[in-house]
C-alpha cells in the first residue's frame, strides 16, 4: 500500500515537473531556442528510453509552435507565411529520415549523443549573436535552401537547439529581423514536427500521458513569449538552463 502510494506520488511530481519543464521550454524556444535541453532529459529521467523521450517531447514541441503562432497573430505582425510554407517544404523530407535515424538508433549510443548536444547547446546560449553583413551575395542567400534541409534533418532527429540553427541561417544569411526569424522557426517546425511525431507514433514511440503534461506547459509558455518581452529575464533563463543541463547531462552519463 504504502509501495502504491509513494508512486502515485511520485508520478505526481514528474507531471508536476514536466509542466514546469514545458513552460520553460516553451518560452525559450519561441525566444531564441534550446528548451528541448530541458524537456528531453527530463522525459528519460521520467523513465522512458530515449527513442520514446525523443518522440514525446515532439507533442510539446507542437503545441508550443501553435501557440507561438497564435501569439504572433494576435499581435498583428505582418509574417509572410508564403515563405514559411516553401521553408517547411524544405525541411519535410529531412525531418522524417532523421525521426527514423532516431527510433534505429541504439539507446546508449543516442544518450551519448544527447550529452554531446545538450553540452554545446547550452554552451551556444552564451555566445552572442553576431550581426550579419548589410549585403549578403545571391550565392549566400541560395545556401540557405540546402541549409532547411539540414534543420529538417536534425529537427527530425533530436530537435535539441534546432531555434539556433534557424537563427545561423534565417538572421546571418537571409537577414532577417530576429522577430520574423521566431516567426518563420514556429510555423515550420510546427509543419516538420507532424510528419516526425507520426514516424515516432508508428513505430510506438510515445508516451501520451506524460506528453500531454509537458505539451500543456509548452502551449503556455509558448504563448507568453509570444506576448510578452522579458527584460533582462532571458539572461536568468540561460543561467537557469546551464545548471540544469549539465546536472541532467551527469545523471544521462551515469544512468
Amino acid at each position: 500500500m504504502f509501495d502504491t502510494k509513494a508512486r502515485g506520488i511520485v508520478d505526481i511530481l514528474f507531471i508536476l515537473l514536466l509542466f514546469l519543464a514545458g513552460l520553460l521550454a516553451g518560452v525559450m524556444n519561441v525566444m531564441s531556442g534550446g528548451g528541448s535541453m530541458l524537456t528531453l532529459p527530463v522525459l528519460i529521467l521520467a523513465g522512458l528510453d530515449s527513442a520514446t523521450a525523443n518522440g514525446t517531447n515532439r507533442i510539446g514541441i507542437i503545441t508550443q509552435s501553435l501557440a507561438g503562432m497564435a501569439g504572433f497573430a494576435q499581435k498583428k505582425l505582418d509574417h509572410d507565411y508564403a515563405q514559411s510554407v516553401w521553408f517547411s517544404l524544405l525541411t519535410l523530407p529531412g525531418a522524417i529520415i532523421g525521426a527514423y535515424v532516431a527510433v534505429a538508433m541504439n539507446d546508449t549510443w543516442f544518450r551519448y549523443v544527447l550529452v554531446a548536444v545538450l553540452l554545446f547547446s547550452a554552451a551556444s546560449l552564451f555566445i552572442p549573436l553576431p550581426k550579419p553583413d548589410t549585403q549578403a551575395s545571391s550565392a549566400r542567400r541560395w545556401l540557405a535552401y540546402p541549409a532547411m534541409l539540414g534543420i529538417g534533418f536534425y529537427g527530425g532527429f533530436i530537435q535539441v537547439g534546432v531555434g539556433f540553427l534557424f537563427m545561423a541561417v534565417l538572421y546571418n544569411l537571409l537577414h532577417m529581423r530576429l522577430l520574423y526569424v521566431n516567426a518563420h522557426k514556429v510555423v515550420v517546425i510546427l509543419v516538420y514536427s507532424l510528419p516526425a511525431l507520426g514516424v515516432f507514433w508508428w513505430n510506438d514511440k510515445i508516451n501520451w500521458s506524460l506528453g500531454i503534461a509537458l505539451a500543456t506547459g509548452s502551449a503556455l509558455g509558448g504563448w507568453l513569449a509570444a506576448h510578452w518581452s522579458l527584460s533582462g529575464g532571458d539572461v536568468w533563463i540561460r543561467r537557469l538552463t546551464l545548471v540544469i543541463v549539465v546536472l541532467m547531462s551527469v545523471k544521462l552519463l551515469l544512468y
